[in-house]
């Protein structure tokens, strides 16, 4: 139990804790872009073929990001974070070893199918923490995906320039194991554990299921995935979350390839990941407190209408300042879609069965991941530029612009006479 004298909500501790652990699993992530021809070169595969590495790990992605919501209901986060630091870490060591592709998909696959649990376990433990403050509190978290790019995809690219991508992929590996571990121990499932309200209230009610005070701040009450996939906005959700991912992990695994196709030298292709990731920081903490403050949908839309914008423009963008102007807007808006739209999540359909809602909207996510980087390499093996992929990513854009329109943040089903009412 927490007295009353404690100065910092340990909600904030769960935050900051998800914002490092993120640093490093998106990061190394992202990283992929960075090896992304070496390891084409080394086994003799084409865009599309090495494309297809980080889209059989997303078929995985896809299951995990769905058990994983599950789990977090069950068990809470800290078992799930905890096996995805001991299997991202195994998996790039195992990778630095690989001698075939067949190999090179097996290791990579372990390595990233476990990143869809990373984010249901962050989006769904901050959502339990927080209920004024949830949109800011998401964007904190969520910046790790920015500080990442900064930090860790750099390293990877110097890493790589003074020993060799296996090496490089070694010391990744021990990474993971030296950040994530550890801060697994750290996290908590509800505030009631703790004895505490969402925000940071204290409790003055007994934590039981059924107790006014966990009914009031919205611990208990909630849809089942059940009744929320009998919704339209569910599936609105869903569609969102499936192209926002085919958008995002299109651009993130080609932008490297794609700049140093245009001439950009390799050092300074994998900056444009790290320009991405700071204005993705600046976006996030500012789009998820404006969201707070004057609604997720109209921020959400106008996100999306600048990332129509901002990925037309890439089209055309023909030397290293343009793509640094794309990074900045994408990187600033693309997190503002996710945050704001998991966020609503919570508020449309509670937060008893939070994690099972949101496992299964990143299972739709993960869909999104296995097709953008294959449709990516594909369209470049077919037409030798990607100026048709990212033509499709902004067409994409559109769409989720509509489908947030449709999406109703009325809060619906809680006393579940109408569980399947419309949106």
């Amino acid at each position: 139990m927490v007295n009353s004298e404690q100065k910092i909500f340990y909600g904030w501790i769960i935050v900051w804790s998800f914002l490092v652990i993120s640093t490093v699993v998106y990061g190394l992530t992202q990283s992929f872009g960075v090896f992304f021809k070496l390891l084409g070169t080394s086994f003799g595969l084409t865009r599309a073929e090495t494309s297809a590495i980080v889209s059989t790990q997303s078929i995985f992605g896809t299951i995990i990001a769905f058990v994983a919501g599950r789990t977090l209901d069950k068990f809470g986060p800290r078992i799930i974070v905890l096996i995805i630091g001991a299997s991202m870490g195994l998996a790039l060591m195992l990778t630095s070893q690989t001698n075939a592709s067949w190999q090179l998909f097996i290791t990579y696959s372990l390595f990233s199918c476990v990143v869809g649990a990373n984010y249901t376990t962050m989006a769904g433990t901050v959502s339990r923490w927080f209920h004024r403050k949830r949109g800011l509190a998401l964007g904190i978290a969520a910046t790790g995906m920015g500080f990442g790019a900064i930090f860790i995809v750099p390293l990877s690219a110097w890493l790589i320039s003074v020993s060799g991508w296996r090496t490089a992929y070694m010391i990744l590996g021990a990474t993971a194991w030296i950040f994530v571990i550890p801060l697994s121990r750290l996290l908590r499932k509800n505030p009631g554990d703790l004895g505490l309200e969402p925000d940071g209230s204290i409790s003055t009610t007994p934590q039981k299921e059924t107790s006014v005070a966990e009914v009031n701040s919205g611990q208990v009450t909630g849809l089942t995935l059940r009744e929320a996939s009998r919704t339209r906005s569910f599936w609105f959700l869903t569609g969102i979350s499936l192209l926002n991912a085919f958008c995002y992990n299109m651009l993130i695994i080609h932008i490297v390839p794609h700049a140093t196709d245009i001439k950009v030298p390799e050092m300074q292709a994998a900056t444009i990941i790290s320009v991405l990731g700071a204005s993705n920081i600046a976006g996030r903490l500012l789009i998820g407190r404006a969201s707070d403050a004057i609604g997720r949908r109209e921020v959400a839309m106008g996100c999306a209408l600048l990332l129509f914008a901002s990925i037309l423009f890439l089209v055309w963008a023909g030397h290293l300042y343009m793509l640094y102007i794309f990074a900045m807007v994408f990187g600033f808006c693309i997190g503002g879609v996710d945050t704001t739209m998991t966020a609503l999540t919570g508020d449309i359909f509670g937060m008893r069965y939070i994690g099972s809602i949101i496992g299964a909207t990143q299972t739709a996510f993960g869909i999104g991941m296995i097709l953008g980087p294959l449709f990516g390499g594909f369209i470049f093996d077919r037409m030798g530029n990607y100026s048709l992929a990212f033509g499709t990513g902004a067409m994409a854009m559109l769409v989720i612009t509509a489908l947030i329109a449709m999406v109703r943040r009325k809060n619906i089903g809680f006393d579940h006479q109408s569980p399947g009412g419309h949106l």
